[in-house]
């Protein structure tokens, strides 16, 4: 089995119910089945800032997928809840983003793990560590805890999650 750690968000309609969803059809997956989902984070939007705030989670998956598959599972996820990829960085329904899979580093046209760029955003950091606080950058080897942007400002804490049943079963 393979393990994996996603970033979701969500920022247009029920934002918390989009999240619902996609967590609920990634386990609902044959190939996946989710261990943890971190707590809810509400965070202003970045690049195109004239839109609204994001709930953002990460959630920690075993599946047998590969990781490109996986990327297809996610996409097509995030097409299933409506999302249209018109603008770069614009609102959007649902985003699932692979940040690592397993230990490795991989480098394809469409996949590209260790998400770009994730050491650099607390709105993905945050909820990472809070699932996995030993969780480490397969590249550099350093604890993304001890990355500068955890110490960012704007990632506020929206809901408390214990466990992801408990995710999955609120309202």
């Amino acid at each position: 089995m393979n393990a994996a750690y996603l970033s979701l968000g969500s920022n247009i309609g029920n934002r918390l119910e989009h999240l619902k969803q996609a967590v609920r059809l990634l386990h609902e997956h044959p190939a996946v089945k989710v261990k943890k989902v971190s707590s809810i984070y509400e965070t202003e939007p970045l690049g195109l800032t004239e839109q609204a705030k994001f709930l953002n989670i990460a959630v920690e998956l075993e599946t047998s997928l590969g990781a490109v598959e996986l990327l297809s599972a996610c996409q097509s996820i995030e097409n299933k809840l409506g999302r249209m990829r018109k603008i770069r960085w614009g609102p959007r329904t649902v985003d699932l983003d692979i940040l690592l899979y397993n230990e490795q580093s991989i480098q394809t046209e469409d996949l590209i793990v260790p998400h770009l760029r994730m050491q650099e955003r607390a709105f993905v950091l945050v909820p990472l560590v809070e699932i996995n606080s030993e969780v480490k950058n397969p590249v550099t080897g350093s604890l993304y805890r001890e990355e500068p942007a955890m110490e960012e400002e704007g990632v506020i804490l929206w809901k408390p999650i214990q466990n992801a049943g408990e995710f999955l079963q609120q309202d």
